[in-house]
């Protein structure tokens, strides 16, 4: 195997993993957009938390300040507490020296004035959570007595300490549905391009064995009793004829043999191979139109490395569709060969002054499926991109089109 065909199987290989690829970029960008999402929602989370420590602080102070106060009696602490204190968003419980609960509030389930066992319970084993995860703060009163001041994080808090697991749940629903969305419009473009195969075999196969079936048609009248004899030349251009179009059918075989495998690739004077495929829809003109001008311009470019016959392929889908773009009469087509400005790619154009391309349609043409024609499958510049730009390395693009003139382009590395 030469260096080519070693070349050539390495772009395959990108073209292998191209799905794979996109399903990692799909996975990094939802863990991208996910790792965001959890991180603004704890630093949210983070803020509410500290302005409610802060809150909590001045809480404590006030309480402590005015118990300290002689002019403070047990109504006004406990108005303060009532009014101010428990009219926070968030759970409290006071509890005495021995972290027993002496006053709460904002406890759902639990009221004010419910000094039942299981109340009592579940108040201990609450102050006790809140102490594990805010700590406690110290009510310092006459005479040594102390009391400590719990709380716990508002429901508010609570709702966003969710939104984390919400936020995963939704990414990776979303993640389930574009890839199962993907895999079917793969499966649906597979589907397509495997009639579209079939319609394009039948179409490659029509053409070479309609002229077999005439020259034999030609041969076989000799030998009827009415038909005039051929001559000794007729019959050789019948014989030379039928060997160009079962050429024609080996080397269609071949072209199809080659999908869905890495072609060796070889150097190859494509100017040769332009010439060929000319000459080739030459022969067929008078079929296409009267009118109709087919020129070749070849440049001064090396031999590349390439596969001829599905480069030829390519040539021969864009060539056609040029031809069938124009009008019989007045119809040119172009094809011109150069190297770009770098030297480092050999460049082909293949003009026409037919119809155009609508704007529109210019985006899709190289989709599978896309077709402006009423019989067509859309699997021609399809294959063409495919042949170009994955087994070759090289690009292929509509550079430019309106009605007179329509250019594709073809750019192979030059090596």
């Amino acid at each position: 195997m030469t260096d080519k065909s070693i070349k050539a199987k390495s772009t395959g290989g990108l073209y292998i993993t191209t799905t794979t690829l996109f399903k990692i970029f799909l996975l990094l960008g939802v863990a991208a957009v996910s790792t965001v999402f959890i991180w603004y929602t704890f630093g949210v989370i983070d803020k509410l938390q500290q302005d409610t420590r802060d809150q909590v602080e001045k809480y404590v102070k006030l309480w402590q300040l005015a118990a300290n106060s002689p002019n403070t009696g047990s109504i006004e602490l406990q108005f303060i507490f009532d009014e101010i204190i428990v009219k926070a968003a968030f759970p409290i419980i006071v509890l005495d020296h021995n972290f027993e609960p002496v006053q709460w509030r904002n406890i759902p389930g639990i009221e004010s004035d419910d000094t039942t066992l299981a109340a009592k319970n579940r108040l201990k084993k609450l102050s006790d959570e809140m102490r594990a995860q805010h700590d406690q703060f110290e009510l310092k009163f006459a005479e040594n007595y102390v009391n400590y001041f719990c709380y716990g994080d508002s429901g508010v808090i609570r709702q966003l300490q969710l939104m984390p697991f919400i936020e995963i749940g939704i990414v990776v629903a979303f993640l389930i549905v574009a890839l199962i969305g993907f895999q079917n419009i793969k499966r649906s473009e597979e589907r397509h391009i495997w009639v579209g195969m079939a319609k394009e075999t039948a179409h490659q196969l029509g053409t070479p064995i309609s002229s077999l079936l005439g020259w034999l048609e030609m041969m076989e009248g000799d030998s009827g009793e009415n038909s005039a004899p051929i001559s000794a030349a007729e019959f050789k251009e019948a014989v030379d004829n039928m060997k160009v179009d079962v050429h024609r059918l080996q080397r269609i075989a071949n072209r199809f043999g080659l999908i869905g495998s890495i072609p060796e690739l070889k150097l190859y004077d494509l100017n040769n191979l332009i010439g060929e495929t000319v000459e080739y829809f030459r022969r067929r003109l008078p079929f296409e139109g009267q009118g109709i001008t087919l020129n070749f311009v070849s440049g001064k470019i090396p031999p590349t490395a390439l596969n001829p016959e599905i480069i030829g392929w390519s040539l021969e889908n864009l060539i056609k569709n040029a031809l069938q773009a124009v009008d019989s009469k007045t119809g040119r087509v172009e094809i011109k060969t150069s190297m770009d400005s770098s030297e480092k790619y050999i460049i082909v154009e293949i003009s026409d002054n037919g119809h155009g391309i609508p704007p529109g349609a210019a985006r899709k043409v190289f989709r599978p499926g896309f077709t402006t024609k009423k019989r067509g499958w859309g699997l021609g510049l399809t294959l063409v991109k495919r042949i170009i730009e994955e087994y070759h390395g090289g690009r292929v693009f509509l550079r430019k089109s309106r009605p007179g003139e329509t250019t594709f382009e073809i750019n192979l590395p030059a090596r």
